[in-house]
Order: C-alpha cells, then sequence, then structure tokens
C-alpha cells in the first residue's frame, strides 16, 4: 500500500482519467470492479467525477466529447511534473508533440496534453491540491503504465530525454520479447516500453493491482464488461479486461512480499 499526499518526482505516472459516453454506466462498472464510491466536481472546462477509494482520489471518469481520440479506447495517463510549462518545452524540443498547451485545472493543478514521437498520447501533471493518486499499488489502484509501440526505438530515445529516464533490460523474459524498464534517476521503476509489430497504434496501458485476478475477471463480465483468460508472469497473475464502452486495460495479481 501507498499512500500520495506529495507531488512525485518528475516522470511518475502519477495520474489516470478516462473519456465514457455514459457516466453512470461507467460509475456502476468500476464500482462492481474495485467498490470505487463516487464524488463529483466541476472545473472551467466542465464537470467530471473523482473515483474514491476509502475517501481518497485514485481515479477520474468524465464525460466524452469530440475533442477525444476516435478508435481504442484507453485509461489518459499523466506524468508527474513540478513545472508543467517548462517540461513541456522539454517535450516539444525532444520531438514530441504539444496537442493541448498548459492551462490550470482549478486548484487541483497545471496540466498539457502532448504526443511522443511514436504517437502515444499522455498529459503532464503539476499538483496543487490534488498531488495525483492518493492510493497507489494495492488492490483497486493503479499499480503501472506500459507503452506498447510498433516501433518503440524513436519513443525509448524520447522518455529517456524529455523524463532522464534511464533503460533497463529484463533477464526474466525470453530473449526475442521486446521489452525495456523506464527507470528515473533514482533507479525508481516508472513502467516499461513493450515493442509489439502487430500493435495497432503506440498507446500506454493501464495496469490495475487486484487482490484476486480470477475473480475480477468473473466480475468484469458479469457487470457487462470482456476479459481475457488470465496468465501467469513472473510479476504475477495478469488478465486484459475490457469494460462496456471499449476501453482496454489489464489487472494484475501480485505475489505476496516474502
Amino acid at each position: 500500500m501507498s499512500e500520495i499526499s506529495t507531488n512525485q518526482p518528475l516522470g511518475t505516472p502519477t495520474w489516470i482519467d478516462l473519456a465514457v459516453p455514459d457516466l453512470d454506466r461507467a460509475k456502476a462498472f468500476y464500482r462492481a470492479l474495485f467498490g470505487w464510491e463516487y464524488a463529483e466536481r466541476s472545473t472551467a472546462t466542465g464537470p467530471f467525477t473523482m473515483c474514491l477509494l476509502r475517501g481518497r482520489r485514485v481515479a477520474a471518469l468524465r464525460a466524452a466529447s469530440a475533442a477525444d481520440v476516435e478508435g481504442e479506447s484507453w485509461w489518459h495517463m499523466y506524468l508527474a511534473t513540478d513545472d508543467c510549462d517548462a517540461t513541456a518545452k522539454r517535450i516539444t524540443d525532444g520531438g514530441g508533440t504539444l496537442l493541448a498547451p498548459p492551462s490550470d485545472v482549478a486548484d487541483l493543478g497545471r496540466t498539457a496534453v502532448v504526443a511522443d514521437p511514436v504517437g502515444a498520447h499522455f498529459s503532464l501533471w503539476q499538483g496543487r491540491t490534488l498531488p495525483g493518486c492518493e492510493l497507489v499499488n494495492e488492490p483497486c489502484t493503479l499499480v503501472r503504465n506500459d507503452l506498447v509501440a510498433p516501433d518503440p526505438g524513436p519513443a525509448r530515445r524520447f522518455y529517456t530525454g524529455a523524463f532522464d529516464f534511464t533503460l533497463d533490460g529484463n533477464d526474466t523474459l525470453p530473449p526475442d520479447f521486446d521489452f525495456t524498464f523506464l527507470r528515473r534517476p533514482d533507479g525508481h521503476e516508472v513502467g516499461g516500453v513493450f515493442g509489439d509489430p502487430a500493435a495497432p497504434a503506440a498507446r500506454w496501458q493501464t495496469v490495475f493491482e487486484v487482490a484476486d485476478t480470477d475473480d475480477l475477471v468473473a466480475r468484469a463480465v458479469a457487470a457487462g464488461g470482456t476479459a481475457g483468460t488470465p496468465s501467469d508472469l513472473p510479476y504475477g497473475r495478469i488478465a486484459e479486461i475490457t469494460d462496456p464502452f471499449g476501453t482496454l486495460f489489464n489487472v494484475i495479481t501480485r505475489p505476496a512480499a516474502a
């Protein structure tokens, strides 16, 4: 369990939100999966719904708009920064694209929407009253984000430059498995990059921790979603879930700490 009350270091995945066509149905689905409760909030850019676990903010839902990207639906990731404007400039200087310039989200923080050189979208988050997810790395919360890209090389170069990440291989996976860890300068793992030539587009994919992957799969199907067959990896038992709107994400039950 990790409780977050201050802004995380540069580049740490710190917040997630999801645009949906039917908020009521989305809230029912994710409550069935994760036991989330909800609080409504309004800003100058429109209303959204805070997702709460034990009263702490862990994600947000919002009504989809015409500005949302069409095609496959994914949870949208935010990377932490203490200076949104300066980091946005580093991103464009490094070959990324600024999709929406830095702006304030009420008293919560400052954000910008960007794309990396392989087309994966994400946002920046400079927290003020909201540091990001206030609970992580425990059941029903965010545990990691991984970039899946058909051509991962430019993405790896970009993130090492824009966020000072280092790359690290993984000896536990087959040698033909195209994966590298992304680590902050302090060595903390912030995610990974998968090379998958069959991927239709580059996307950051969100993984939620759960207490029992098989039970979660059954609940997702009962609540109107679909699920892949759970499989075991060195890091835990994982399954892909699709919500009623086509949003893809993964869930994992990690091994108990020794």
